[in-house]
């Protein structure tokens, strides 16, 4: 192969100095086959490219190796094998060649692999307002002391790029729903459209084209904050790409190191102020004198559609209620109340809650659990219960570590001494249903403050500290109504007065009349 020293040799030697091939041949003792290429031609480099590769060893195993290659391809790339692994692979299936002709060999195959999938992407461009592109990420944390894995919402203003992340411990319709009334209630308002990829909580069908039948819950929450959902050709993730590169700024940039935080609501309160002073910080893409905060304060803001407020984002499911008052969700256990046993009964999940509703009332309302195979209480559940079965209060398990209000744990702590005191205590909770927890707690401290205390003195101080119903109008009817009102005249009394003989009173006329009965006076 000719280097590039020889060839600009033999040019300088020809055109400059003026000898001949024969004399260049001598002088550098190279074939005139090669000063004549050199001088005939106007290149300055020359070389050889075999044109078909002999493969003595390789060439039988080459399906086996392509195979491997590919397979290794499919994998995860953290979890993908070294070309030496993979060497080592086809030496045991009978491979006897050198590491060298398979290192070559995967490199073409790697070239043409890249020529085949390579694809252009025109430049995308929005206006303030416009759209945002959402999207899910997993990141690896350090909650409570426990490795983690959470879900990360990621929102994008296409305009401004400005962003918001929050983390969720799942990927459900519900956390969907959260991620966007608190991305637009950050931002101030929503987009006019909001580019997705398929994710199952929103699409429920790919049709041709980007024609897709939306969850009905999905298009609600789109319904109730006007954004027109869009989304994406299957495996285009260039469609929202924005998106997909702050997935990667993300774990760079917030996540690395490993982050450690006592629960979610710390770690999303530090996650909120890193979006913040990041987009202060950063400067805009393609208007590079001004930070992304700036464009997003002063030209998506204003352009965005006003928040429209909380969407109601639950999932609902339909559940039946057990003879110990729990409702089963998510693998965990949910009380509600002892009125809604043997009905079925409708649950409500949302990001941070559960709500248990039948007929339409909620019989039912805890804080979200997302462990296994936990029981959550609410003790009041089971107050009308106790009225049948007072035993239960001592044992039962809705009513360990339960934390009544001061006077109320006071009045259960004397009364466990008496023989009768759970029913009594349980008569005192009963009270709670109809005249409210407040009013209860005033009796019980009132009681406290008087000296010896009991169910009577509790609840008889209710009795008395209830308002009593207003009285009843007294209508009276018109054959009844006084007309004219009568004048008063106190002669007709001393007309009375004058007569001592029989006794007289004043007639139906106003006349004074003799009394035809015993005396009257």
């Amino acid at each position: 192969m000719l280097v590039v020293e020889t060839v600009a040799r033999i040019r300088r030697e020809y055109f400059v100095k003026g000898k001949t091939i024969k004399e260049i041949v001598r002088d550098l003792g190279v074939s005139r086959n090669t000063v004549r290429k050199v001088v005939r031609s106007e290149r300055t480099d020359f070389t050889y490219e075999r044109a078909v590769q002999p493969l003595p060893k390789l060439g039988p195993w080459s399906a086996d190796l392509e195979r491997l290659l590919e397979s290794n391809e499919r994998k995860q790339r953290r979890e993908r094998l070294t070309l030496i692994r993979i060497y080592e692979e086809l030496q045991g299936l009978g491979y006897r060649g050198g590491y060298d002709a398979v290192r070559r060999y995967a490199a073409g195959w790697q070239r043409e692999r890249s020529a085949m999938t390579a694809a252009a992407f025109v430049p995308l461009s929005f206006a303030p307002g416009e759209a945002y592109q959402f999207d899910w990420s997993h990141e690896v944390v350090v909650l409570a002391g426990v490795t983690t894995t959470v879900k990360v919402a990621h929102m994008r203003l296409c305009h401004s790029r400005m962003f918001f992340v929050r983390a969720y411990p799942r990927e459900s319709q519900e956390m969907v729903f959260d991620a966007h009334d608190r991305a637009f209630a950050f931002f101030g308002g929503a987009c006019q459209r909001g580019i997705y990829d398929n994710m199952k909580t929103a699409v429920d069908a790919i049709f041709l084209g980007r024609e897709r039948q939306y969850n009905r819950r999905f298009q609600q929450m789109c319904g109730h904050y006007l954004v027109e959902p869009v989304a994406c050709t299957p495996a285009s993730g260039w469609e929202k790409g924005q998106v997909e590169n702050q997935v990667g700024l993300v774990r760079e940039r917030f996540f690395t190191p490993r982050l450690r935080f006592k629960s979610y609501d710390e770690l999303n309160a530090w996650l909120l102020d890193r979006c913040v002073a990041h987009a202060r910080r950063a400067l805009h893409p393609e208007i590079k004198d001004r930070t992304v905060w700036e464009i997003f304060e002063g030209a998506d803001r204003p352009a965005l559609i006003a928040y429209r407020g909380p969407f109601d984002g639950f999932h609902a499911l339909p559940a039946s209620v057990s003879r110990t008052l729990l409702v089963r969700f998510d693998h965990n256990k949910y009380s509600v109340h002892a009125k809604a046993l043997g009905r079925p009964v409708e649950v409500h999940a949302y990001a941070q809650r559960i709500v248990i509703r039948q007929d339409g009332e909620v019989v039912g309302e805890h804080a979200r659990r997302f462990g296994r195979d936990q029981t959550i209480y609410d003790p009041w559940h089971y107050v009308p219960v106790l009225a049948r079965k007072p035993g239960a209060l001592r044992n039962g398990a809705p009513f360990k570590d339960w934390e009544l209000p001061a006077a109320l744990g006071r009045i259960r702590r004397r009364l466990s001494a008496h023989s009768d005191g759970d029913r009594q205590m349980v008569g005192i909770l009963a009270a709670v249903t109809t005249d409210g927890l407040e009013a209860v707690e005033a009796a019980c401290a009132e009681a406290l403050a008087g000296g010896p205390v009991s169910r009577d003195v509790v609840l008889n101080i209710l009795t008395r500290q209830r308002e009593l119903p207003p009285p009843a109008n007294i209508t009276t009817p018109d054959a009844l109504r006084l007309r004219h009102e009568p004048a008063a005249d106190c002669a007709r009394y001393d007309s009375l007065r004058s007569h001592h003989g029989t006794p007289r009173h004043i007639g139906d006329d106003g006349n004074v009349e003799a009394c035809r009965h015993a005396p009257c006076l």
